[in-house]
Formats: structure tokens, sequence, C-alpha cells
């Protein structure tokens, strides 16, 4: 079976499981989405949990998922966010121009343009502005294969898989076998970090209210498709909560101010994945359509 229809057959079987969704996205966009797919495709399909039953579900009486049963609690009474997430609000078929329409591929909205949803959109400094209008999607780190650093991971079409112990949150990503270590153990922020992708996470609750911060990014990052920048003058602060067993509220807010002239925040709310598993998806295999992306585009 070819990469493509494995990753179909099994985007096709989340669809149904998790049944309808919200919608919004350009005809460009999706062409993008459809170049995510492709890349992120896994190589094998068989041999791998695609289907297996989720343990400790809570169920109602006639024996279905009871998804707004009381979320579960980690041994020091807090909510444990471990479970498969994926982005609860998607990209949807809009049969007037037929985006998105088919099988369906998963991903937010706002990983197409986060600020979509802002009034007047992100809040650019006048060079970080210019800059996006110089960036396309061949130059997406994502379409190259290069890691998504969050806050991607909480909108692409990918699964989120939590660890959760009392001392650490641990964030497994699908593709390309990436992780996110979030300590919640009282450690200060190294001093003097090497900028990377992830950055480096701290946290600690308010209440049942788990409040990450990051800092420590690269220079060079995007935030989104449309190629919104983050800086090493970043901090990016994540508030987590799981009302139910089926939901996690996921608060984000940016403060760069080399980048935006005043922070803002979005809200990318996760659902639960059942009876299923992460697939590994490893972008560079057999990866052809970056080479194809190479000609000129006409500047935005």
């Amino acid at each position: 079976m070819r990469r493509v229809d494995i990753m179909l057959m099994d985007v096709s079987e989340r669809q149904t499981r998790n049944g309808p969704r919200n919608s919004g996205a350009t005809q460009n966009q999706v062409l993008v989405w459809i170049i995510v797919a492709i890349l992120g495709a896994p190589a094998t399909g068989f041999g791998q949990w695609v289907r297996y039953p989720t343990t400790d579900l809570p169920r109602k009486a006639d024996g279905t998922p009871d998804l707004t049963a009381p979320a579960p609690r980690l041994p020091d009474g807090k909510p444990d966010f471990s479970g498969l997430w994926h982005t609860a609000v998607i990209n949807r078929c809009q049969p007037a121009t037929g985006q998105f329409c088919g099988l369906e591929i998963g991903g937010s909205p706002l990983a197409l343009n986060v600020g979509q949803d802002l009034p007047g959109g992100l809040p650019y400094q006048p060079w970080a502005a210019e800059l996006v209008k110089q960036r396309f999607s061949k130059d997406d780190p994502h379409v190259r294969c290069l890691p998504d650093n969050p806050p991607r991971t909480w909108g692409m079409p990918h699964l989120t898989k939590a660890v959760h112990t009392p001392r650490l949150l641990v964030l497994l990503y699908e593709v390309n076998a990436m992780y996110r270590q979030i300590f919640i153990d009282g450690r200060p922020w190294p001093g003097d970090p090497n900028p990377s992708w992830n950055g480096y996470s701290t946290a600690a609750w308010e209440r049942d209210t788990l409040v990450i911060r990051t800092t420590g990014f690269r220079d060079d990052l995007w935030i989104d498709m449309n190629g919104a920048p983050m800086t090493s003058a970043a901090t990016m602060t994540e508030r987590l909560r799981r009302p139910n067993y089926g939901t996690l509220q996921v608060e984000i807010t940016v403060d760069d101010p080399k980048v935006y002239t005043r922070p803002w925040t979005v809200s990318m709310n996760q659902e639960i994945m059942l009876d299923t598993e992460l697939i590994d998806e490893f972008c560079l295999e057999n990866e052809k359509s970056w080479q194809h992306m190479q000609t000129p585009q006409p500047a935005r």
C-alpha cells in the first residue's frame, strides 16, 4: 500500500470516529495541506496500533464513551492530561468551493493563520509584517521536514500524546519522533540556554490549570503556515485545563517584543482521540515535494 493511501485510510477512520467539525481556509492553503499530508504520511501502515482500545475509558449506561465524565486525576489530586489529543476545530468541507471536501486530513484553521480570529490580525512590528509578505509555503520549515516548534504542534494535522506525572509532562508529537519536556518540579529556567526549536518549558499549577512558560527559542521560527515569526526574545505561556475526560483546553499567549507590538492570546482546544495510537511519520523518507515547490512565486 502506498504512503498516501495509508495516511488517507487512517485519517478517514479518525474523521468517522469523531464526527463533523468546523472549517475555513483558502484555496492556496488547501494545496499546502495536501503537501503536508504527503510529507507527513507514514512509510508503513500495518503492524502499528492504528486500532487499539483505549483503556480505562469512562462509559455511559449504554456502553458508549462518556467524554463529559470527570477528568482523571494524578496521585497528587491534580488533573491528569495523559491521552492522545488533536485539535478540536479543524478545516471542514466547504461545498460552495470544494475546499477540504472528500477525505478529511484535519488540522486547525489557526495552523494556517494563527491570528485569523484576532481583531486586526497579529500585531506585527513593521519589519515583521514585511517579512511575512516575503515568505512562501516552500520556505516553511515544516515543508522542509524541519521540526514543528510550539505552538504549531497544537494545530497541525497530527496527534500529540501526553504522558503526565506529578513532576513532568511529556508531549510526544507524531511527526519525526519529536517530543517536549515540561518540568513541574520547581526548577529554574537555564541561565544561558542554547537556542532551540522547542524552547525550555517549566510549569506550575494555578488550582486546576497548568501554567507553562517557555523561553529559549531560536530566532528563525514560524508559528503558522502564513509565516508569522517567533524569535529568541519570545516568552510563550500556555494555560492547560482538562474540564472533562474528552477535552483539553489550551490557551496560548505569545509575548515577543522583537516581532509584535504587544502580547496576544489564542485558544487551540484539543479533543481526545480514542482507540488509536501514534504512527511513525518521518517526513524525509522518500520526500520529493519540496524540490517541486522551488519555482519562483510573485510577491503577496
